[in-house]
């Protein structure tokens, strides 16, 4: 087959959702998968409402029939005795019910918790309790941690992106939470789509808190619709509420160990986000800041060109020296510096590094506008990120355990940050023409 067709078609499969084109007969993993709630709890996950140091928000998912529910939670302990030493609260539940799907989701946040100590909770009620599991809370200090970084998951969850998701935890199983970058689904009004993405996360979710963007296809309601951020995000989601009022849970910030984290909304409302900006990065204590949103100022694929967004969003991270921006959206990985405005050119003398990255199967070709230092097509990847004091240490991994990428950004007194690039010299970039062919 032409290398062109071949290409078209593979990009044409994932978009569609058929993940096994090498054979006739059914995926059965995903076959078997079950997506409806049962009186168990399930889509048990990890996020933050509140400070991270303090307290800690758990949600999931059980049929209708359960309409009371409790968390459960004591400071976790190598004798099983824990169990005598718990406390027990009740949780907010929610019901969201559709033609085809009805569950109750149900939500607690602990609080008062110690900070940089191990807790172990479990969720349920009566008879249906979860398995326990562990997590640890910020420390107050501005101590060393590690975190992952996913692009668009959205296609073949289940069948390929789980392999993204599971690497990058066997790569940094200390890692404190994970970035997705938006696009976690690629219908995001599907109960099936998202049960996949649960499962492919499976008990990674209920021991490593998340930090959820709301991408495009979050917003993905079908023609002649109003688009809106879908009714599974706030349900199955507990976060924040300190961004604007027009985007509860889709537009907030945390802050972690001397690190402030921007989740930001970028699929509307961005003149307003950018006033709210304003006022969290002019009193930011936080000796860090990245943001997080899922389109891209600098576009990594053809025909992609988000202006408003570069115009509106960029001069503030200019301005308040934001060090890193992590996006998704593109289907493609780059990383590289601001653009010159004088020259065009990427300059790492201007400041903050951009990443786009994709930790799905969905891919597009690269933009031959070469602002970045590093790109691949074809390639899905995650990220690991580890931050103290002084230095910022990036590692950007395909999913089958090469490093692809790496850079270190060392905080300096006056701005701008110390740029070190570390990519690995031996590896060829990888685009389309040199991957299609799979080795033997």
């Amino acid at each position: 087959m032409n290398k062109s067709i071949q290409h078209f078609a593979l990009i044409f499969l994932f978009s569609v959702g058929v993940g096994n084109f090498t054979s006739a007969a059914p995926n059965r993993t995903t076959a078997a998968h079950d997506p409806f709630p049962t009186a168990i709890p399930d889509h048990i996950i990890l996020t933050w409402s509140n400070d991270p140091a303090t307290t800690q928000s758990v949600t999931w998912r059980t049929d209708t029939s359960i309409v009371e529910s409790y968390g459960e939670i004591a400071r976790a302990d190598a004798s099983p005795y824990f169990i005598f030493y718990t406390e027990k609260k009740k949780a907010q539940t929610e019901p969201l019910l559709t033609k085809e799907y009805s569950a109750h989701y149900h939500s607690v946040t602990f609080m008062s918790l110690e900070p940089n100590t191990l807790y172990i909770y479990r969720v349920g009620s009566e008879d249906n309790w979860s398995e326990w599991f562990q997590f640890r809370t910020a420390s107050r200090e501005s101590e060393l941690f590690t975190f992952i970084y996913l692009g668009d998951g959205q296609n073949n969850l289940l069948s390929m992106w789980s392999r993204a998701i599971r690497g990058a935890y066997s790569a940094a199983p200390d890692a404190r939470f994970i970035i997705h970058a938006g696009d976690l689904v690629a219908n995001a009004d599907s109960y099936l789509q998202w049960s996949k993405w649960f499962k492919a996360a499976g008990w990674i979710n209920g021991i490593v808190p998340s930090i959820p963007i709301a991408g495009n296809h979050e917003y993905y309601h079908g023609s002649g619709k109003k688009r809106y951020l879908t009714d599974y995000w706030r349900p199955q989601f507990t976060l924040p509420e300190n961004g604007i009022d027009l985007l509860p849970e889709s537009n907030y910030f945390i802050d972690y160990q001397g690190m402030r984290i921007l989740a930001l909304n970028s699929n509307e409302n961005l003149e307003e986000q950018a006033k709210w900006m304003e006022t969290v990065l002019k009193d930011n204590p936080n000796r860090w800041t990245i943001a997080t949103f899922h389109h891209t100022i600098y576009a990594a694929t053809v025909n992609r060109d988000h202006k408003k967004l570069r115009e509106t969003w960029k001069p503030l991270f200019d301005k308040y020296h934001v060090d890193l921006v992590l996006a998704g959206h593109d289907h493609a990985y780059s990383r590289g510096h601001n653009i010159d405005p004088n020259t065009g050119i990427s300059d790492p003398q201007t400041g903050t590094v951009y990443v786009v990255s994709v930790s799905g199967p969905k891919l597009y070709d690269l933009t031959e506008n070469r602002w970045m230092d590093r790109a691949a097509e074809n390639t899905q990847l995650y990220q690991v990120i580890s931050v103290d004091q002084k230095t910022l240490s990036y590692r950007s991994y395909t999913v089958t355990g090469e490093l692809y990428d790496a850079f270190q950004i060392v905080k300096k007194r006056k701005w701008p940050n110390k740029f070190i690039d570390k990519q690995p010299k031996d590896f060829p970039e990888r685009r389309f023409d040199n991957t299609l062919s799979i080795p033997k």
